[in-house]
């Protein structure tokens, strides 16, 4: 564990490259130029020397690390070690025989020359230098969910269950070489599940060719840090029970972009969903556990978006209450955006804030505070909150997203903006829906504390 990370980490892993780079170039010197001086000549022999030691040290940690059946289960990793080997002999033979005299000897002269070009098959390291910095660069993006390392890959991949699989998108192009590369993805389900797996795409924002993955894709439209509509939830939830009872050995494999957010919604909804826990708290605090590898790092790489969590919750009432269905429609207008504790956000006052009102990835409805078009802002010092009036606000229902933007300094979070979040008018009850900071995405955060204070909160009014 202490030696793992120091041997996969990004800067010995580049140190490998400059040295390859570094003798490379040595070795063309020392060829090039006919006469030099025994100094300089030693000194080159020293530190090229010294290279085939480091690299030598290089591997005997890699098998160390993977144990020697693994690491050697690689044509690559063969091919390596061969190079590293051979190159550490021929530089031994080159810096430490006395060939005084030898260029008397033509014959001798050409078999130095011939021995010391055979040095610069080490710039063939780099493809192994490559491979490694691909497996560094994935981890590093990857930070600490739990990843498959056995059999020859290592993916950014996790089995919430035997038949639940999480894992990062699957890439091609330059995106593979900091995400799982969709061949290696595809050679994984193949070699796994074989004609018993399919993928649930749930990007909006991108796909790939289904080909890869026998055409078994189905795509869910969410949008990065966002969350899925009820509909597409139950779509998505009859799809995966269909394909589970088709045959005992049927797996899902889910993702979004890094295997987390998106695809942790979906999975807690299918957990609920198939019985396998009661409660949505529940199954998001499992997929949670089974997503981090805390042997790398605390960090939680579970559901932390509020919105999506909340749409967890909601799916738990509707397996529950509604039989699976979508609960009875429910019409609204909202009338008033109270926010509180707003001192230190923006200008303070709200003078800085856009709001506005989403229903079917449509903006049904903004305001601009500062000039009060289509609202009146209402500042109350003495409570610390202010209170935005909204003049015109169209008959909502369904799932809506209200977005805040911020023309001061608030940094902007997910969603490019300063705070949002999203609900379905369906669960209000007594025309009012309260939300405290860490049911709002982006002031959930906890960087986000120097702006947005313990109290900080937003209360929608509204009316039928």
């Amino acid at each position: 564990k202490l030696i793992s990370p120091f041997v996969m980490s990004f800067g010995f892993r580049v140190f490998g490259v400059v040295l390859i780079i570094v003798d490379f170039v040595l070795v063309i010197v020392d060829l090039s130029v006919s006469t030099q001086s025994s100094g300089a000549s030693t000194a080159i022999s020293s530190i090229s020397l010294s290279i085939s030691f480091f690299f030598l040290i290089d591997v005997l940690l890699h098998i160390f690390v993977e144990g020697f059946r693994q690491y050697f289960s690689s044509k690559l990793n063969i091919f390596d070690a061969v190079i590293v080997i051979v190159t550490l002999l021929v530089t031994l033979v080159y810096a430490f025989t006395d060939f005084s005299g030898a260029s008397n000897i033509p014959r001798m002269v050409n078999f130095l020359r011939a021995l010391r070009i055979i040095i610069l098959i080490r710039i063939l390291r780099l493809a192994s230098q490559k491979r490694q910095l691909e497996k560094v660069t994935r981890r590093l993006v990857s930070e600490n969910k739990r990843r498959y390392q056995k059999d020859g890959f290592d993916l950014d991949l996790t089995y919430i269950t035997d038949r639940i699989i999480a894992m990062s998108f699957p890439s091609s192009g330059k995106q593979s070489f900091y995400r799982n590369p969709i061949e290696e993805v595809a050679r994984f389900l193949d070699s796994k599940h074989q004609d018993h797996y399919k993928i649930y795409n749930l990007c909006s924002e991108k796909g790939y060719d289904p080909k890869y993955f026998h055409y078994r894709v189905e795509r869910v439209f969410i949008d990065d840090h966002n969350v899925p509509v009820l509909a597409d939830m139950l779509t998505f939830t009859a799809s995966v029970r269909a394909w589970m009872a088709e045959d005992p050995q049927n797996v899902i494999a889910i993702h979004c972009k890094g295997g987390k957010g998106r695809t942790g919604t979906m999975v807690c909804t299918y957990l609920v969903d198939s019985d396998q826990f009661e409660s949505a708290v529940e199954s998001l605090d499992y997929f949670g556990e089974r997503r981090t590898d805390t042997s790398v790092s605390t960090k939680f790489q579970g559901v932390e978006t509020p919105s999506q969590s909340r749409y967890v919750a909601y799916y738990e009432v509707l397996k529950n209450k509604f039989s699976r269905q979508l609960p009875p429609e429910k019409q609204l207008k909202i009338r008033s955006i109270r926010i509180y504790s707003i001192q230190g956000v923006g200008r303070s006052n709200g003078t800085d804030l856009k709001v506005q009102i989403i229903m079917k990835k449509e903006v049904v409805f903004q305001c601009v505070c500062e000039t009060q078009g289509n609202c009146k802002l209402f500042f109350d010092a003495g409570n610390n909150s202010i209170v935005i009036s909204l003049d015109g606000c169209p008959v909502i229902s369904g799932d809506i997203k209200i977005r805040f933007e911020s023309s001061a300094n608030i940094p902007k979070g997910y969603d490019d903006c300063a705070f949002y979040f999203w609900f379905n008018t369906s669960f209000i009850e007594n025309s009012r829906l309260y939300l405290s900071k860490n049911e709002l995405d982006n002031p959930h955060k906890e960087k986000s504390g120097k702006i947005y204070k313990e109290n900080f909160a937003v209360e929608l009014n509204f009316e039928s």
